[in-house]
């Protein structure tokens, strides 16, 4: 288990990092999200121990972590680094060497983890000869492959078609069936949305969000309000507290100024009986993230 607490870290008078407190426990995927600038890479290198912070703690199971205890973590900085002249093969059994795994351990699974980012290239071939999202998925093998406990994740995602974010998204997935930490950042909120146990939001290096993706969606409301059924737009216009967003025929995407005109709607639109559809939801992720951020000018 992975607890951060009460972690201060400054830059002269910029405060990056403020009081930040979490935790994620073994088997768990905790998504950090915020603007550039927010504070999610300074929380990385803090974790990491590349930065000393000012104040607070950051704990592994139950202690300080220690220089043993950073062979089991993997990181995937946002800035990517791997040695181009270099074979994919020499490139991961070094990387693994550096978490204290030998050739013996590492060398009869890089077919297997090849195989499984579908990296297009024979092991021996040189890092420079592929392509750049091949690249990436050597760096994400050369972060996982030594099936680390605690595992940092600073924009995996980035430069990823949908086919390669997929298996990401599932070799991250099997590492916590394993029971591995897993924290990342991401500016997708699909992603964030789809994989994560937990959610912490950072503004100024504060954590304004802190909680699972149900739990922040529904402390919105449910002001969403998806409709297919005989009315208007005028007619739903009419009523207080709506705004109407025709899409096509028959069908509506409405905002609620209260989740309760959602009673209303209902019975204007159902007083002749069945309608095909009415679906009210919370506010997404990615409209959540945009009015968290924009409370204030940045």
């Amino acid at each position: 288990m992975l607890e951060v607490h009460e972690l201060v870290k400054t830059f002269g008078s910029l405060t990056a990092v403020d009081h930040l407190s979490f935790q994620i426990q073994d088997g768990q995927i905790l998504g950090l999200i915020g603007q550039n600038g927010a504070g999610k890479t300074t929380t990385f290198r803090l974790i990491l121990d590349f930065l000393n912070q000012d104040s607070g703690s950051v704990n592994w199971n139950g202690h300080e972590l220690t220089g043993k205890d950073y062979d089991i973590i993997g990181y995937l900085p946002e800035e990517r680094g791997l040695y181009p002249k270099l074979s994919i093969q020499d490139q991961l059994l070094y990387f693994a060497a550096l978490r204290g795994k030998n050739k013996k351990e590492i060398e009869p699974k890089i077919d297997e983890w090849m195989d499984k980012f579908q990296v297009k290239g024979k092991k021996t071939d040189k890092v420079k000869s592929l392509s750049k999202g091949n690249q990436q998925k050597v760096q994400l093998i050369a972060t996982l492959i030594h099936e680390p406990k605690l595992v940092i994740l600073d924009e995996p995602f980035s430069g990823l078609d949908p086919v390669n974010a997929e298996l990401l998204k599932n070799g991250i997935l099997e590492l916590k069936e394993k029971g591995s930490c897993v924290i990342f950042s991401s500016h997708n909120m699909e992603n964030v949305e789809q994989i994560c146990d937990h959610l912490i939001m950072l503004r100024n290096g504060q954590a304004v969000l802190n909680g699972t993706v149900r739990e922040i969606r529904e402390s919105f409301g449910r002001t969403k309000l998806f409709l297919e059924a005989p009315v208007t737009k005028e007619q739903l216009s009419q009523i207080a507290g709506v705004q109407v967003h025709e899409k096509t025929g028959q069908q509506f995407e409405l905002t609620l100024s209260n989740p309760e005109i959602g009673k209303q709607v209902f019975e204007l639109v159902t007083k002749h009986g069945y309608i095909p559809m009415f679906n009210q939801q919370p506010p997404t992720l990615e409209e959540i993230f945009k009015r968290k951020a924009g409370v204030t000018n940045e």
